[in-house]
């Protein structure tokens, strides 16, 4: 982070383009400026040289990886201007909603600018106004068609009084920062502005909190609960893919999206919670989007990278990455010692209780709400909970059942910890890939040691659940007491609990997976 009126930061890298709008070494160097914050303005102008075409063309992301939802960020930029190095006005069009076809002819070089609205209080758009800029890059900066792993430099110039920037992308020896690729790029968010900054080191690493609404922060007592959180994931995966990560904390608001290199979440406006219970919901909300920095960043269904920006990109494996994280940021908080056993029984009770009360359940199997996700992602109509479900929901479930059966005929040897050890080492460290469906449950069944056709099932169609075969493995037990009548069934409380008697090998289990500090 660079405290100064002017950030540069230095982009470069590989990716799959292939056309030679530019070459190897040409530059795309881009300028950001904000000079009409009231209105929600943000100023681009960009410099592409060494151009091998009299037509380049330069294309704006249509969605934000991490979420599934076409946003159309073209629509927001205005007053496209083309000049060459002489200061000549250049002729454009469009070839489609988010390319725009300069016919540059013999310059070698051309300026491009364009304002850009940004208006959106959201995690995946931009936001600017008279006190602060929130910056999406995959919503401001153009990439060479086809040609995504040109180097890029960026300055910033931020507004009046604003005298911080926070993000993730890391400085080079010349003091300017960089990322690998357009990629790592869009993958960057940026917060320009006067929030309140909190760096600090643990084993090894480099850490830097940014927090717009820093009041009633108990920094010691969050800080430190950070640590435990870095530290219990960390030891989990037994491998720390960053050197430097930011966690860019603003005012009230809903949400939160993971980043190669940091985090952008909203609080609840202050630091000041009102009860243990708030603040613990508030930790698992940060340990969910820290563990993402594994489960769906580096582990990730094959169609979520290399990114295709311009449309949606399918998968039916989302329960994994998001359903899975969910079970994970309970697991992690235990192991942190942030959560009690009894509190994330709780917590995963919760989950099947909202997945069993709504009629949804009988009509959306959990690996068709991973592919459907792009029609149903915060879009609700008044018979989304009857024919919908969300893997947020069923994700966590079914991680908790295969956890428990991978366990039990391993004879606690093995759990899904090592199904997600070894989808990060052999897909993503090893061979830089996702992973297939088929090869993520022949994985979990080389741990099991036995055929897992029956929690396939469960992820595939909507049959009912037989969760007592799989709590018995941990002598766990589901209270169906009524809860209310609902339009077609009645309600129940689904609340997990521990049997006051259960077998060594239950016990084994339990222990191991509820109290970790009793290993």
């Amino acid at each position: 982070m660079m405290r100064s009126k002017k950030l540069s930061v230095l982009v470069i890298g590989w990716f799959f383009g292939v056309s030679a709008i530019c070459s190897a070494q040409s530059k795309m160097d881009f300028k950001l400026s904000f000079t009409q914050p009231e209105a929600h303005y943000a100023q681009v102008q960009f410099t592409c040289s060494e151009l091998r075409s009299p037509n380049s063309s330069f294309v704006l992301p249509v969605w934000s990886p991490g979420y599934y939802k076409i946003l159309d960020f073209p629509r927001y930029i205005v007053d496209f201007e083309v000049k060459n190095d002489k200061g000549k006005m250049l002729d454009w069009h469009k070839e489609s909603k988010d390319t725009w076809v300069v016919n540059n002819g013999t310059s070698q070089s051309i300026v491009v600018t364009y304002r850009v609205f940004a208006n959106k209080k959201s995690v995946a758009e931009s936001l600017v106004d008279q006190n602060k800029a929130f910056i999406m890059p995959n919503s401001m900066f153009m990439y060479p068609k086809d040609k995504i792993d040109v180097p890029v430099t960026l300055t910033i110039e931020p507004y009046q009084d604003w005298n911080t920037i926070s993000t993730g992308l890391v400085k080079n020896d010349a003091g300017q920062y960089y990322a690998l690729d357009f990629d790592v790029l869009y993958d960057s968010p940026i917060y320009v502005g006067n929030q309140k900054i909190i760096e600090f080191e643990h084993d090894g690493r480099s850490y830097h909190l940014a927090m717009e609404t820093p009041e009633g922060l108990q920094q010691d007592t969050f800080v430190g609960d950070l640590k435990k959180i870095i530290s219990a994931t960390t030891a989990l995966m037994g491998h720390v893919p960053y050197q430097n990560y930011s966690f860019i904390m603003m005012g009230a608001g809903g949400g939160g999206l993971e980043h190669w290199n940091s985090q952008a979440v909203f609080t609840s406006g202050s630091f000041e919670f009102k009860s243990k219970e708030h603040y613990t919901d508030f930790l698992n909300f940060i340990t969910h989007e820290y563990f993402h920095l594994y489960n769906v960043k580096a582990i990730r269904p094959i169609a979520l990278g290399p990114f295709d920006y311009g449309k949606e990109n399918y998968t039916d494996m989302l329960w994994v990455s998001e359903g899975i994280t969910v079970y994970y940021e309970y697991l992690i908080m235990l192991r942190a010692g942030l959560l009690q056993p009894k509190e994330a029984l709780d917590y995963l009770s919760g989950s099947i209780r909202r997945y069993e009360n709504i009629e949804g359940k009988n009509h959306m199997s959990l690996s068709r709400s991973s592919f459907d996700i792009w029609l149903n992602f915060l879009n609700r109509d008044e018979n989304t909970d009857q024919t919908t479900i969300s893997y947020y929901n069923k994700g966590p479930i079914i991680g908790l059942l295969l956890d428990l059966e991978i366990r039990k005929n391993s004879k606690n040897q093995k759990s899904l910890d090592d199904v997600m050890r070894f989808l990060y080492n052999e897909y993503f460290l090893k061979q830089n890939r996702g992973f297939k469906k088929e090869e993520f449950w022949a994985i979990c069944e080389q741990f099991a040691g036995k055929s897992l056709l029956e929690l396939q099932n469960y992820v595939d169609t909507v049959n009912e659940i037989d969760y007592q075969k799989y709590l018995d493995h941990a002598g766990l037990q589901m209270d169906l007491s009524p809860l209310e009548e609902g339009t077609s069934f009645i309600k129940r409380s689904y609340q997990l609990s521990e049997k006051e008697k259960a077998t060594k090998e239950q016990l084994v289990i339990k222990k191991s997976l509820f109290y970790p500090s009793s290993k």
